[in-house]
């Protein structure tokens, strides 16, 4: 979500509204139990001061700044605490997805303590109070309306942007590192597939490594790269009974420059989650010129368009034959894969930063302009 700030404020920095004067208001983290002897380098310490600092202090400082600024814009659904400090009617926030809030929506599906609940029924409370919620997709406005959350007239549609970045245009100053990260050589190197993010049980580990093993099957020489981190515990167990795991790279988050070099030197990036409010790797991928494969959810295909390919959600049998189908396009029919990603690349043209901060711009004058009548 720091992204999204840093992209939209970099934007009024460099004068989208020469009308608007943005801060970023991000106070510094105060440690308290992870500075005690013994405690302090658990798990369970860094996690209490998260929580004292996301619970606690931070709303009490922001309470402080209410009086200084004509807007406020919370740029994450999961710091919706922060607004019952803000006037409402000054405030904005920006919903990712649902999935935060998934133990109040789905009990049954994921049960939490009280306390988590109560925590999280605050959260959303703060975000329903907003005078805009702005969902990053058409998929999650659906979602809130679908649960009747915000009426339709207080959401609005911002789609996220590629960063910058994100171009297929070579650049030798992140190409080649990437390549010596990767052990790659450009176009006669092995197939890579790609993964971006993080390992939670959404973003369906399990089966990219069974897809990646049924693919090494027709195509031995495939290779896998996941950025984002380790597996957790039970994947890199699957990877190895899969006996794929010595042709997997594992990679931690990268910045941004050498991500986009990444990109680039990949076959297709693949996105197998069953859930996602927007799906950032595949528009980011697009733009460096990379084909996507995804699951064939709402979201995605609102994202990905007509230019990525959609298989069924955990069906590992249609994503093997999808892949090999288009590592076999890439090898033999040059020319149709560089179709593909020319396809991606102009697709990907429609999300930018620009265009994102442009659409913010009207909803903060509308706003604005509803409080100064009222």
């Amino acid at each position: 979500m720091d992204l999204v700030a840093d992209m939209i404020f970099q934007r009024f920095q460099t004068g989208q509204a020469s009308d608007i004067e943005a801060a970023v208001l991000r106070p510094e983290m105060r440690r308290r139990l992870s500075r005690m002897p013994v405690i302090g380098k658990s798990g369970l310490a860094r996690n209490g001061d998260r929580l004292l600092n996301r619970m606690r202090d931070y709303p009490r400082w922001l309470a402080h700044q209410a009086s200084q600024y004509d807007l406020f814009h919370i740029v994450d659904h999961s710091y919706g605490q922060l607004a019952h400090e803000l006037p409402p009617e000054r405030t904005v926030i920006t919903c990712h997805d649902l999935i935060t809030f998934r133990c109040l929506i789905e009990p049954e599906a994921e049960a939490r303590p009280r306390w988590f609940r109560a925590m999280t029924q605050r959260i959303l409370d703060g975000m329903v109070r907003c005078a805009k919620v702005i969902c990053v997709s058409q998929a999650v406005r659906d979602e809130v309306l679908r649960l009747r959350l915000v009426p339709s007239d207080r959401l609005a549609v911002v789609h996220n942007g590629a960063h910058p970045s994100c171009s297929p245009i070579a650049n030798p100053s992140w190409d080649l590192p990437a390549s010596r990260l990767l052990d790659s050589n450009g176009a006669g190197s092995p197939p890579i597939l790609l993964h971006v993010g993080s390992t939670v049980p959404r973003k369906r580990i399990d089966v990219l490594l069974h897809v990646f093993a049924a693919v090494r099957k027709q195509a031995p020489e495939a290779r896998l790269v996941r950025v984002g981190g380790p597996f957790t515990a039970a994947q890199e167990k699957l990877s190895q009974k899969l006996g794929v795991r010595s042709a997997i790279t594992v990679l931690p988050f990268l910045e941004r420059d050498l991500l986009s070099a990444v990109y680039r030197r990949a076959s297709v990036v693949l996105q197998p989650s069953d859930a996602e409010g927007f799906g950032l790797p595949v528009i980011e991928a697009m733009a460096c010129g990379c084909p996507v494969i995804a699951s064939d959810l709402p979201v995605l295909r609102e994202v990905g368009g007509d230019a990525a390919l959609y298989c069924a959600t955990g069906e590992v049998a249609a994503w093997s034959e999808a892949v090999t189908g288009l590592i076999e396009t890439r090898q033999s029919d040059p020319a149709a894969y560089q179709q593909l990603r020319q396809a991606s690349i102009n697709h990907a043209a429609d999300f930018t930063w620009a265009s994102a901060a442009e659409r913010l711009t009207q909803i903060y004058r509308q706003v604005l302009k509803t409080t100064t009548k009222e």
